[in-house]
């Protein structure tokens, strides 16, 4: 049998945080906090997988259809997508699956737990499936997102296959390229408060999709990828003011990750501090996902030396992130003083084969 050990990372959302899935413009960047799974010996057909980080162990039969045990099962989901591929699996195996990225706080655990596993599952099967990265990454879609209905979008998946800084264009059929901007100095700060991403994600993705059909009552020309805010704004007077706030928050971050795209292009890598932070205020007062706690932390950040940050993922607890090129030690001090868990993380490469032993 084949002895595995493959990883995916983590990932920060530096600009379009809850845009992906409305086909809006997306920057954000793979991060060196990574999850793996490795082989630790054959298992007489089935997939033995312990999981020590959430004291968990599952047991899979890689031969039949697998039946969800909840709502989130990305382990039997990835295997129920593959075989629908044709995969096929001779050799079950004992595996243990752990890594070093918080988990349900924003930085993309599921989505890097689903693709890592997609990966693991298509150099272990007979043959063995070549997938190409941007393979890889519509499989984790269909696995986590599509297979069990939830709202999301690819942003997760594409970092995690793909890895780099990149941007992505979520339209259909969808697309990712990287970016060549050398960009350092982030520190990830965990708050320890609990959160809801589906839940979230639902609610914010209903709001903003309520609030863009009453506009188009008053503005049937409206788009939301195309529309200025300057033509939007008189006719997002006349509509719920909740509503309107979602949609506002929305057309000035859809125009921030469009000027942070050309600051970056142009190598001015610096210049996305205070870009990162108007988008947190837009994520804050318009889109209501920061915590008291997480703003406390992305204060503390700048006042010892970070040009900008903002709330990572859903919202509602879980991570904030600051940009600190220079000063990410004194910066993971200062969230910690807060609080929060620091990790002062690089840029880092997508899911690769970490070892292979035939």
């Amino acid at each position: 049998m084949r002895h595995l050990t493959v990883s995916a990372p983590g990932r920060i959302c530096l600009f379009g945080e809850h845009q992906d899935y409305l086909g809006l413009p997306v920057i954000a960047a793979a991060i060196s906090l990574r999850i793996r799974a490795a082989t630790l010996g054959p298992n007489d057909g089935r997939f033995s997988i312990h999981l020590p980080d959430v004291g968990g162990h599952e047991e899979l039969d890689p031969c039949a259809e697998q039946s969800y045990a909840h709502s989130r099962d990305y382990l039997r989901s990835s295997l129920n997508v593959l075989r629908r591929q044709g995969a096929a699996w001779r050799e079950g195996a004992e595996v243990r699956i752990s890594g070093e990225i918080p988990i349900g706080a924003g930085v993309s655990s599921s989505s890097a737990l689903t693709v890592m596993w997609l990966l693991y599952l298509c150099r272990s099967s007979e043959p063995p499936m070549d997938v190409s990265e941007d393979d890889l990454a519509r499989l984790g879609y269909a696995a986590e997102v599509t297979e069990f209905g939830e709202p999301g979008g690819m942003m997760d998946h594409y970092c995690a296959a793909l890895g780099g800084l990149i941007f992505i264009d979520t339209r259909q059929p969808f697309a990712a390229r990287r970016l060549q901007a050398p960009l350092d100095g982030f520190v990830l700060g965990n708050s320890r408060e609990p959160k809801g991403t589906v839940e979230t994600l639902g609610r914010v993705r209903a709001e903003v999709s309520e609030g863009v059909r009453e506009l188009r009552g008053n503005l049937p020309t409206f788009h939301l990828a195309e529309t200025p805010l300057e033509e939007a704004e008189p006719y997002l007077r006349r509509i719920s003011p909740r509503l309107a706030r979602r949609v506002r928050a929305n057309l000035v971050n859809r125009d921030l990750t469009r000027e942070a795209l050309r600051r970056l292009e142009d190598g001015d890598g610096e210049a996305i501090g205070p870009l990162l932070l108007e988008h947190h205020a837009q994520l804050r007062d318009g889109l209501e996902l920061s915590t008291p706690k997480i703003e406390r932390m992305l204060e503390a950040s700048l006042a010892a030396g970070a040009l900008g940050g903002k709330i990572n993922g859903s919202g509602g607890g879980g991570c904030m992130f600051a940009f600190a090129p220079g000063h990410a030690l004194e910066v993971a001090e200062a969230i910690r003083r807060m609080g929060g868990e620091a990790y002062v993380v690089q840029i880092d490469r997508g899911a690769i084969v970490e070892r292979m032993v035939e």
